[in-house]
């Protein structure tokens, strides 16, 4: 039967609680988030699935805790968290709630496990420590939503369910922005590898707008396109592609002489009528028609293969 309660502890509340109500509440709308506990609660029951607290796991039960002796581990040894039980267990169905092509869901299914998912395990289970983002530790997700709990002197359990609530919220939010990210990475795919086939041996790659391109580009081992272009709203933008995952450091830069430029002035500089601007930091530039920016890439490229060929 579909469950009437979605039971979790009380109290403090953390990430992976809170990411598991994300994923029942969208699959049971209709249950009640119960926050509790007391035994008469966290005891399994037909009517309810039971998270981050109970002391088992038990699937075919819908009970889904992490703190006993006898946690589950994934199969490479590292610690589950509630939101990695309940999102192997009810990830796919989630997924399929948001009408994405059935071909795509196994695919977004991994990526969120591997880049959101196992993280929040992880820094819950004091596998890793917010420390490790260094000065952004206080920006990552996880300490955001725990800022969210209430002051220590506001005791009401009405303030508690507020919180909790308000911080759900907000992780839904995240949540389904991955979703989105994901799935458009993959719609993106087929489009970017069109154009990188229309490129050939070119170093420049025409977009018919804005999206994700670097992982079609890395997969496809187009290691020779530099820069990427497409339009902009009412312009039209030139880009670099980064060399890594990580990090900032591109392909190319564009020309030194642009940096910081607008309008006129990168007009004279870059000898392009229509150049309208370019970042100081050399890694996006922009023009009024798509004929500009084609002959700012072709000068970028030109500055460009001199200065590695050098």
């Amino acid at each position: 039967m579909k469950p009437l309660y979605l039971v979790t502890h009380s109290g403090g509340f953390h990430a992976d609680e809170l990411c598991s109500s994300v994923i029942l509440t969208r699959l049971y709308p209709e249950a009640e988030i119960i926050r509790s506990r007391a035994k008469d609660w966290i005891t399994p029951a037909e009517d309810r699935i039971i998270y981050d607290v109970g002391g088992t796991f038990d699937a075919d039960l819908r009970i889904f805790d992490h703190h006993q002796r006898d946690a589950p581990l994934r199969e490479d040894g590292q610690p589950y968290s509630s939101f990695g039980l309940i999102w192997a267990h009810f990830g796919l169905d989630y997924l399929r709630s948001f009408d994405l092509p059935e071909d795509h869901i196994e695919h977004i299914h991994r990526s969120l496990d591997s880049k959101f998912v196992l993280p929040i395990d992880l820094l819950d289970n004091g596998a890793i420590s917010p420390g490790v983002a260094g000065p952004l530790s206080s920006l990552t997700l996880p300490t955001l939503l725990e800022t969210l709990k209430p002051v220590f002197d506001d005791t009401g359990t009405e303030a508690e369910m507020q919180a909790f609530h308000g911080a759900l919220t907000i992780a839904r939010a995240f949540i389904e922005a991955q979703v989105a990210k994901s799935a458009a990475k993959l719609r993106a795919k087929a489009q970017v590898e069109q154009a990188i086939a229309d490129a050939g041996d070119g170093l420049i790659l025409e977009l018919p707008m804005g999206m994700p391109f670097r992982s079609a580009v890395v997969k496809a081992g187009a290691d020779h396109l530099l820069f990427v272009v497409n339009p902009r709203g009412n312009d039209w933008s030139i880009g670099g592609i980064r060399k890594f995952d990580e990090g900032f450091e591109l392909r190319a830069d564009l020309p030194a002489a642009w940096a910081g430029l607008t309008n006129e002035a990168l007009e004279a500089a870059s000898g392009v009528t229509g150049a309208t601007f370019c970042h100081n930091g050399r890694f996006i530039a922009a023009a009024k028609t798509r004929d500009a920016i084609l002959k700012m890439a072709k000068i970028a490229v030109d500055e460009a293969t001199k200065t590695l060929v050098s």
